[in-house]
């Protein structure tokens, strides 16, 4: 068996995946996987000073969220990039991300979402595949927009989390991702926060020049044989980017099940917000969700407004502050 164990076992062939439980680990005969039987592997809380050596790896910081999951962003401030006539900022659409989670087994899960150049798009799966990872997600976050960027959901999880950490490195750096940028001081935007923070009913956060609210469904999401820690590839975040007078340009993604998909959408669109791309972010996950990505442009607050008629149509709550 190869060292690294990947999530995502519905790509084998039937014959394969018999003699294989999700993640690559061979499943003794008669066993029932640890999900089916209603018992999931759940994660392990852990702290920065657990994900030091995958730091190093990935050549930058990260933060803990909830103490249960290392978090690692990559920003493209390198890209210019125009949507219907705004430019976009790298806080509002343009960034990669890969968080680590530690699970009982002894295992690790990294899972993230990454962006590329359309002229890189194809040599990126390809190291995504020699590297281990599976895609679960090949889409757009922008409507019309130059240059044309894509959106990859990787997934793979291992023993060995510097290794994986390496893996991550290797992909990130075929996307033409640059180095981290050293942090800028805090600075205040020309929005009404408190008044988006008011209409949408959730606290946000200020940073890198955008205003972001983030909710979190309430269920427990498991993938595979293992429950997602709360937020990891299953929120409903709205991002706002000062245009000056109040107005904003919104870029966001709503996590649905199933029967919440139609309701929001037209709620959405009764609120002026246009639908970019209706997708998974897994293969596996449970209770089976789909993530809409949106845009607009137009006065902040009356746009959080409009989202909020739509928020309440799905089963998510406000996201606790990170630790």
């Amino acid at each position: 068996m190869r060292r690294r164990e990947f999530l995502g076992v519905a790509a084998l062939t039937p014959a394969a995946a018999a003699g294989l439980g999700s993640g690559g680990l061979v499943t003794p005969a008669g066993a029932v996987p640890a999900h089916r039987a209603g018992h999931p592997l759940t994660p392990v809380p852990s702290d920065l000073a657990t994900w030091a050596e995958v730091a190093k790896a990935l050549g930058r910081g990260g933060n803990m969220v909830r103490g249960l999951y290392y978090h690692t962003p990559f920003l493209r401030w390198d890209l210019r990039v125009v949507s219907h006539g705004v430019t976009v900022t790298p806080g509002l659409a343009l960034g990669s991300h890969v968080s680590f989670v530690r699970y009982g087994d002894g295992s690790t899960l990294a899972m993230g979402d990454v962006i590329v150049p359309e002229d890189r798009s194809q040599r990126l799966t390809d190291v995504l595949q020699r590297h281990g990872f599976v895609q679960t997600a090949i889409h757009k976050h922008l409507l019309a927009h130059s240059p044309p960027l894509w959106w990859m959901h990787i997934h793979a999880h291992g023993h060995d989390p510097v290794r994986l950490a390496r893996d991550v490195r290797a992909v990130v750096e075929t996307t033409g991702a640059p180095p981290p940028r050293p942090p800028a001081p805090p600075r205040r935007i020309d929005l009404d926060t408190a008044g988006i923070d008011a209409a949408l009913g959730v606290p946000g956060t200020t940073a890198n020049g955008v205003h972001v609210c983030t909710f979190i469904r309430r269920e427990t999401i498991v993938d595979g044989d293992r429950a997602l820690p709360p937020g990891l590839g299953a929120t409903t975040a709205f991002t706002f980017q000062p245009l000056g007078g109040g107005r904003a340009a919104l870029n966001g993604d709503f996590s649905m099940t199933g029967q919440e998909v139609q309701g929001v959408l037209a709620t959405l669109r009764r609120g002026s917000i246009d639908l970019v791309e209706l997708h998974n972010h897994g293969l596996t996950d449970e209770p089976r969700l789909f993530f809409l990505h949106l845009w607009a442009v137009g006065d902040a607050v009356t746009l959080a407004r409009a989202l909020r008629r739509a928020v309440s149509l799905t089963n998510v709550k406000p996201a606790p502050g990170t630790a």
